[in-house]
């Protein structure tokens, strides 16, 4: 028969040097419930007649290990290193690019303090989080505004929101994808408060067809790259400049979401990786951007970037109002 006064009380327990250790390093509200769950452990398997807990010595040894493996199962962190074997250099799912030195040892002299993370310096009161980010992201560009916020989803959502709440959103059916993480365009469009207008066929998408599309209640044109699919063959899509053209004639925004891509440019390559059309789409210099913003993740750890074309510099529609993406806050 099992003897349970063997089993001792969690307070006793809590004397115990090895149990004082445990607190220190976990806390003791996490100490005493990896002690009760060992316990009841314990008295399960007296129960059954395991006869390696015949002794005090024997009870004690097997709730305090099981307790420190409880323990350092619950606090070890779910983050860890990884070898990056995919073949896939900026890898959404393995932390995309390892950050620089310089930046990983700039992130450690700042967090080790306090910051002027949301404190402007020079007029001696409190700033705005985003200008940290947004001023780099400009020169690096050449955009009016920039905002940085978690994912590429809650950019476009942000911008969607901002521009065209309870209006029209013009894109193509071919563009209504869906990405990693189960982000779906008509989601992200719904959440925002926009009304999707589809134009054009899964495969066929005319400039004409969105032009047709316009109205009264219009208040964006949207493009998105299917960044992780290829239609091929019998394909049609209007290119970015074809749009910007249309958004101009219509005073009508336009909007590119670009998914992913790298802002660096080397020889012989385009702005962006191979095999996609970013790069001959882009608005070019001395053109006429008319309203047009860019969507796009970076190839950075923060990494979306709401933003005024690069190429659209101070020529922007005044319709398109910066303080609009002021609910940025909400998803920073």
């Amino acid at each position: 028969m099992s003897d349970f006064r063997l089993i001792p009380s969690i307070e006793l327990l809590r004397q115990r040097p090895s149990v004082r250790a445990l607190e220190t390093r976990f806390g003791a509200d996490a100490t005493v419930a990896a002690l009760r769950a060992a316990t009841a452990d314990v008295r399960s398997a007296m129960a059954k007649g395991d006869t390696a807990l015949s002794t005090e010595g024997a009870v004690v040894s097997r709730v305090e290990a099981a307790a420190a493996i409880q323990l350092s199962e619950a606090f070890r962190p779910s983050l860890q290193p990884v070898i990056n074997a995919t073949g896939v250099i900026i890898h959404t799912n393995l932390g995309r690019a390892p950050l620089a030195d310089a930046a990983i040892a700039r992130v450690a002299e700042v967090a080790r303090g306090y910051s002027s993370l949301e404190y402007d310096l020079l007029r001696g009161a409190r700033g705005k989080r985003d200008v940290h980010a947004e001023a780099l992201l400009c020169r690096l560009t050449g955009a009016e505004a920039a905002i940085v916020v978690n994912n590429n989803a809650a950019a476009t959502m942000l911008m969607l929101a901002a521009l065209a709440a309870g209006r029209e959103v013009i894109v193509s059916r071919g563009e209504l994808v869906e990405i990693g993480g189960g982000f779906r365009v008509p989601d992200v469009m719904a959440q925002s408060g926009a009304i999707l207008r589809e134009v054009g066929t899964t495969n066929k998408t005319r400039g004409s067809d969105v032009g047709a599309a316009i109205n009264e209640h219009t208040a964006l044109i949207l493009r998105v790259h299917p960044s992780n699919f290829r239609i091929e063959g019998f394909t049609e899509r209007p290119s970015l400049p074809e749009l910007v053209a249309l958004g101009n004639k219509f005073n009508v925004p336009v909007a590119e979401d670009l998914g992913s891509g790298h802002l660096g440019h080397f020889e012989g390559q385009t702005r962006v990786r191979p095999g996609s059309d970013l790069g001959q789409t882009w608005v070019r210099p001395g053109s006429d951007p008319g309203q047009t913003l860019l969507v796009r993740n970076l190839r950075f750890t923060t990494r979306s970037a709401p933003a005024w074309t690069p190429a659209v510099s101070a020529e922007t529609s005044s319709s398109v109002d910066r303080r609009q993406a002021s609910s940025s806050d909400v998803l920073r």
